[in-house]
């Protein structure tokens, strides 16, 4: 027993990657907005970050309202909410940006941030995600649509919450408010 245990132990090790120690944050990176032109992360500094991979015909699209009630709620304590739309899971997204904020709008009423349909995982993931995934190990890194990264005010990724984690259960807004206790 003692022997399969520390098997075990060996072969889960490289699942638990310890963070990657660069001096990159989360501010030094950008994304094509939604609406065309360039969001750099940089313009929400010492804010927190609610980064999310989205999709418009997922079963998880219903979040949607959830993440616009957090926007609105504690958008002036300096929350950003940030949806990032992806097809990278089940190709469940539109093809073109213009469908993807009219879905948004028309049905859940979005006016957080989003950027532009964006890769998330794999060789094509966009630089953010990359970093990401190096800061949270493999366990942290996206597997469907709905995955949630928190983001401290100081760019660093607080936590990551996997897609069936409601964007208004406790656990999630108790992690917002003490992140956004810390800005000043």
């Amino acid at each position: 027993m003692v022997k399969f245990l520390i098997t075990l132990f060996v072969v889960m090790m490289p699942l638990e990657t310890k963070p990657s120690q660069t001096n990159q944050t989360a501010y030094d990176f950008e994304f094509e907005s939604i609406d065309g032109g360039t969001m750099r992360l940089s313009q929400f500094s010492n804010k927190v970050l609610l980064v999310v991979n989205t999709a418009s015909y997922c079963g998880f699209t219903r979040q949607y309202s959830a993440l616009q009630s957090l926007w609105d709620k504690y958008k002036e304590r300096g929350l950003v909410v940030i949806g990032v739309p992806s097809g990278d899971f089940g190709n469940q997204e539109h093809d073109s940006n213009k469908k993807i904020k009219e879905f948004c709008e028309i049905n859940f009423n979005i006016n957080f941030p989003m950027t532009s349909k964006t890769y998330v995982k794999g060789q094509k993931a966009h630089a953010f995600y990359k970093w990401v995934g190096t800061q949270v190990g493999f366990a942290g890194k996206p597997r469907w649509n709905f995955h949630k990264f928190l983001i401290s005010n100081k760019g660093q990724v607080v936590d990551w919450y996997a897609s069936t984690t409601r964007p208004n259960s406790s656990k999630l807004k108790a992690k917002i408010e003490e992140q956004l206790s810390n800005i000043k």
